[in-house]
């Protein structure tokens, strides 16, 4: 049993790091309505970077998160002025492959700067655990689970209480609609995606004391994120959060109680069982047309 509290536990906590990186994503995807596939690219470039103003100036990871978030929100927009929104009357997939290609282009850049090495820092107490009755957790998932939590309900007050929160929701789920009513939706396209990637900028600075960085590693978090969109339902923030825990647990306990190199097939078995029976996700309203 004791073992059991431990896999739950250890299972949210995990959902708590996945959310950071999937709210991202699912703002960009739920408003934008762009599949930004170098969503994972941009966590690995926060990571490099996390690492090396710890490396090279010795600020703590958790304390560049602040730099990182601006940094991340002005690039985004940037991606999205400069790169989506040219496209955004064009065949979806052209915008699919702008994404790709930019993916391409930041994993190279980092092959060819940085090396195929794993790199990693020494952050004091980030990786150290204490432990509560039978269950042991460790500072840095304490930590990312406190963050997506604030993360969310602040964003989620954002939404439901500022005149831009509203705009937002409103191109959400009409954009021409919207339009009509006097938001200016590239704007909103551009402040949504540079929220995504700050989000991303946040993430960055969380997982880098925790994990090691190297050219691919954003690979592996954005196939998850995209499974946490889906699950949890496009344009919802606790959808996104939920699911973020949902698959947080279904990769802990398969890990143990099935075998470790397949948990990746049973939480995307539920990812496409999941599209086949309710496509908008479990916590999706569905969407207005354009």
């Amino acid at each position: 049993m004791d073992v059991f509290i431990q896999l739950v536990v250890s299972g949210l906590l995990l959902g708590g790091l996945y959310a950071v990186i999937g709210v991202g994503l699912n703002l960009i995807f739920g408003i934008v309505r762009v599949i930004n596939f170098a969503h994972g690219e941009l966590l690995m470039i926060g990571m490099y970077l996390t690492y090396l103003m710890a490396g090279q100036w010795g600020i703590h990871p958790y304390i560049s998160a602040v730099p990182l978030i601006v940094l991340f929100f002005a690039l985004g927009a940037a991606i999205q002025r400069f790169l989506i929104q040219p496209l955004l009357d064009s065949d979806p997939h052209v915008q699919i492959f702008a994404t790709v290609g930019l993916s391409t282009a930041l994993m190279n850049l980092a092959l060819l700067v940085f090396g195929a090495d794993l790199r990693s820092i020494d952050a004091p107490l980030v990786r150290e655990g204490f432990s509560v009755g039978p269950v042991r957790v460790v500072f840095g998932q304490v930590a990312m689970f406190v963050v997506a939590v604030a993360l969310v309900a602040g964003l989620h007050l954002f939404m439901q209480r500022t005149y831009l929160g509203r705009a937002i929701r409103a191109t959400a789920q009409h954009r021409m609609a919207a339009r009509l009513m006097g938001v200016n939706v590239n704007r909103v396209y551009i402040i949504s995606f540079g929220l995504g990637a700050a989000c991303v900028g946040l993430a960055a600075a969380l997982l880098t004391p925790m994990y090691s960085v190297f050219p691919t590693i954003g690979t592996y978090f954005v196939l998850t994120a995209f499974v946490i969109v889906v699950l949890g339902g496009m344009g919802s923030l606790w959808g996104a959060f939920l699911g973020a825990l949902i698959i947080g647990l279904v990769d802990s306990l398969s890990g143990y109680y099935i075998a470790p190199d397949l948990k990746e097939v049973v939480y995307f078995g539920i990812f496409l069982v999941l599209l086949v029976v309710r496509p908008t996700g479990l916590f999706g309203l569905g969407r207005g047309s354009e």
